[in-house]
């Protein structure tokens, strides 16, 4: 009861393709392979764009150097 037979799954896919038609779900297809397709370029473009960030020779750039007051006095 708990995994369908490949017949199922064939009723399934033909049950969906007349519903949707093919040339419906080719361009979900389509539109689906393009959005992989941006978010992968989209992850490659921040990792180039991470290297090309100039990074400061020291930890010591990046401290701020103050004096605290005594408030009792």
């Amino acid at each position: 009861m708990g995994s369908f037979s490949i017949w199922h799954w064939l009723i399934v896919l033909v049950i969906v393709m007349l519903v949707f038609g093919t040339k419906k779900l080719r361009n979900i297809g389509q539109d689906l392979g393009g959005a992989v397709k941006g978010f992968k370029d989209g992850m490659n473009s921040a990792d180039t764009t991470k290297e090309q960030i100039p990074q400061s020779g020291t930890a010591t750039d990046k401290t701020v150097d103050v004096q605290a007051k005594d408030l009792n006095k």
